[in-house]
């Protein structure tokens, strides 16, 4: 029971930086091309609690999928109308992505430099928690680009092939509520296929890049 606990503790600081990073950086790309939507709503910011949703924040915590508040933006205020909506859109999955990709190189950096220079304990709980920022962020990464409605994945589905979306846009939105809960059963099972092949491809990139310095 402990040892759940404690895992669940390390998982906050993972949880905070992937939602932070993924609505700063949707509401930064809004507002440099033009929407100050985001900017007006405060979401432009660093403060967790601009981005955090309760429910989302909680169920990441007890089932490994959860969820931000949305970035509202106004399509009409983007200079390139659909071309800047999609990159706003994937400004969150892919902000997810770059701090899985930092996480792992300091991950494998702090098991190069920490190893039996710590107590194995104090060692082992900041290893796990770099790891934990990695993986949670790999897996938002992914879990945002499936196309159900309030993800990314929708949006992008909307924005690339608006005929497509049109046509089974309303079927996703009356399922919604049992694809979620798919996922929140299996999606674990599903995910971590792509998961682990992003995770072993950035840990050999990363080990590339320290094998210069070590």
């Amino acid at each position: 029971m402990s040892d759940i606990l404690l895992n669940k503790i390390i998982t906050i600081p993972a949880i905070l930086i992937a939602f932070v990073a993924q609505g700063y950086a949707r509401a930064k790309v809004a507002d440099k091309l033009g929407d100050k939507t985001p900017r007006f709503q405060g979401r432009v910011s660093l403060n967790p609690l601009a981005h955090i949703d309760l429910i989302g924040f909680v169920m990441i915590i007890l089932t490994g999928f959860g969820w931000t508040k949305p970035v509202e933006t106004n399509p009409s205020a983007f200079k390139r109308g659909y071309k800047d909506e999609i990159k706003v859109t994937l400004a969150g999955p892919l902000s997810n992505l770059l701090v899985a990709f930092i996480f792992m190189f300091i991950f494998q950096t702090w098991a190069e430099v920490a190893y039996n220079r710590l107590p194995y304990s104090t060692y082992v709980i900041i290893a796990n928690m770099l790891y934990a920022i990695c993986f949670i962020n790999i897996n938002l990464f992914i879990f945002n680009l499936i196309p159900i409605p309030g993800l990314a994945g929708f949006d992008l589905f909307r924005e690339l092939s608006p005929k497509n979306f049109y046509k089974y846009g309303s079927k996703l939105y009356d399922y919604q509520l049992p694809i979620l809960l798919i996922i929140v059963l299996f999606g674990g099972v599903i995910l971590q296929y792509p998961s682990q092949l992003i995770i072993k491809l950035f840990a050999a990139i990363s080990g590339l890049i320290l094998g210069i310095f070590f």
